[in-house]
């Protein structure tokens, strides 16, 4: 079983976490407004409770969020009850589309060489919806990968790269260091036309990852929030 963890920053190991909702029809507004209006609380929460790296994404009326905290750190009581009451806030906006504290299904990781400095990282944020009865293929192209990878940590430019599943989306975090990135040659252009169109078969975009290739339409993702 893979753990979502392994960062090494502080010399503490961090677990990797995601959490998606589909915003209610014509709430986005209110949505916005209202994180808002908790986000005093609720970063002062992430604060005490040593969760960092969080943010927020929109693409239509789907929400993704990502965060890191400690190793088997669990909540206790008081904590879970905070939450609940900062939600309880906001939870007129949206329904859950991830299990409210559990961690939606981890279908690919490749958590690589951790970069402390956020200043040169480029984010790729991806949402997809799987098609009926394709999770498993999903889940077992992307072991593959893993397992050509063996055990030997990416050095990059990406890292901290995880996609989860739930309620037949999938939802992608990558970190990219910019100053490691090099030109796209002809050889790896071709190899993500060909993995692309392979998942085509499988998947339908939501965001607007291969609209330089099929010359559809797709959503932007936007960065609604983000706190260290």
């Amino acid at each position: 079983m893979i753990k979502q963890q392994a960062v090494y920053r502080k010399e503490i190991f961090m677990e990797r976490h995601g959490f998606a909702m589909k915003i209610k029809k014509g709430q986005m507004n209110a949505y916005r407004k209202k994180l808002g209006e908790i986000w005093p609380e609720l970063t002062g929460f992430l604060d005490r409770n040593e969760i960092s790296n969080f943010s927020i994404w929109n693409a239509e009326d789907l929400i993704f969020g990502y965060y890191e905290n400690q190793d088997n750190r669990c909540k206790g009581e008081g904590e879970k009850a905070e939450i609940a009451v900062l939600t309880e806030k906001i939870q007129d906006t949206f329904d859950w589309i991830s299990t409210p504290g559990q961690d939606m299904r981890l279908m690919y990781h490749n958590f690589g060489i951790v970069r402390k400095n956020k200043e040169l990282i480029r984010h790729r944020v991806f949402m997809t919806r799987l098609k009926d009865g394709c999770e498993e293929e999903y889940k077992a192209r992307h072991d593959r990968l893993v397992a050509e990878r063996g055990e030997t940590a990416d050095p990059g430019p990406d890292s901290n790269f995880s996609i989860w599943s739930a309620g037949g989306y999938i939802f992608g975090y990558d970190e990219i260091d910019t100053t490691m990135e090099t030109e796209e040659t002809i050889a790896s252009r071709e190899a993500t036309v060909s993995w692309e169109m392979r998942q085509l078969e499988i998947m339908d975009w939501i965001t607007n990852d291969v609209d330089w290739m099929t010359g559809e339409v797709h959503a932007d993702v936007k960065r609604l929030a983000w706190h260290n």
